[in-house]
């Protein structure tokens, strides 16, 4: 693609091509082309060259003002600097993860990091019940609250293998590799096709009913 930039192009936080490329699974080209989806999320409310929660919202829903546990955890594990925006650098490094090259190790890392609401090392059954619930509000999908307490009840002993009421990473890399189905989100086929016709930059969180329980 070759594309040059001005310096009046850089955003705040831009990193070169070359180095991301080298860093991911994307070719030069392509972080160029993420590069104008860059440029287009973070333009969407505020014209600065960062993307804000609002705006990844917007990405991601449509809705600037959708609240949701998913997205706001996406968020954060996409500001890696943990300053409250994402910059371009960042944004390349964390899609990354999504490619379908990218190693599986480093899907259940994050994915594991996703359920880690508190930040503890472990995931706590409260913390995965709050996953549970924000994935099937996402997935427009209602069940009763037995329904949920038995699916969190069952989930949780499976993966707590050394029962002592939590999950560590070795626990959940077990887990996932068991049930691959719980890291299907964390690969988006079309990231291996991108040019500047990219499409909009929507995570799909949907949940079959069957595979809450795989």
């Amino acid at each position: 693609m070759g594309c040059k930039l001005s310096k009046k192009d850089i955003t705040p936080g831009y990193e070169k091509p070359t180095v991301l490329s080298a860093e991911t699974p994307f070719t030069v080209s392509e972080v160029e082309a993420l590069y104008e989806l860059f440029k287009k999320i973070s333009s969407s409310i505020t014209n600065d060259g960062l993307i804000h929660k609002e705006e990844f919202q917007l990405a991601l829903f449509r809705n600037r003002n959708r609240r949701n546990l998913f997205a706001d955890r996406i968020f954060d594990l996409f500001d890696l600097k943990r300053n409250g925006v994402i910059e371009f650098g960042e944004f390349v490094r964390s899609l990354g993860v999504f490619h379908p090259d990218a190693p599986v190790e480093e899907k259940i890392e994050f994915a594991f990091r996703l359920y880690d609401l508190r930040h503890t090392g472990y995931i706590e059954r409260e913390e995965l019940k709050e996953m549970v619930l924000a994935l099937l509000h996402e997935s427009d999908l209602v069940l009763s609250d037995d329904f949920i307490e038995t699916i969190v009840d069952k989930t949780f002993s499976d993966a707590d293998s050394k029962g002592d009421g939590r999950i560590d990473q070795e626990e959940w890399k077990e887990f996932v590799h068991k049930h691959p189905s719980l890291i299907k989100n964390m690969t988006l086929p079309y990231l291996k096709d991108i040019s500047l016709a990219f499409p909009s930059f929507v995570l799909t969180t949907e949940v079959e009913d069957s595979e809450l329980w795989d």
